[in-house]
């Protein structure tokens, strides 16, 4: 198990290492870690939450930032203790979050074999 600012760190490092225009794009959006996931959904690794960029119209201003949120204990569990699982699972959890962010759904990221 990693300790929060450890899991925080390569969460930062996964941020980092995603292209430049995929960060320049990031406008009105927050990356946060929980603990837990929502008791409805224990295996949740993340979740995207807010407005995706491709339904966002010319009214869009003055809302609240879209949220990605980690789940820390569901994404330990599936690195079981590799620290180079850890890392691997953190980025593809940040990349299928952005994903949902620019507007690609689950079944997109299927078609296009990204799971």
């Amino acid at each position: 198990m990693a300790t929060r600012e450890a899991f925080e760190e390569l969460t930062a490092g996964a941020i980092d290492a995603l292209p430049e225009w995929v960060r320049q794009r990031m406008d009105n959006v927050e990356i946060t870690i929980e603990d837990l996931p929502p008791a409805d959904q224990p295996n949740l690794l993340g979740l995207y939450y807010g407005i995706p960029l491709t339904q966002r119209g010319d009214g869009y201003t003055g809302v609240m930032p879209d949220r990605i949120t980690l789940y820390r204990a569901t994404i330990e569990r599936v690195a079981r203790g590799d620290p180079e699982l850890l890392r691997e699972t953190i980025a593809h959890t940040v990349r299928h979050e952005i994903a949902h962010f620019f507007g690609i759904s689950d079944d997109r990221l299927h078609e296009l074999e990204a799971y």
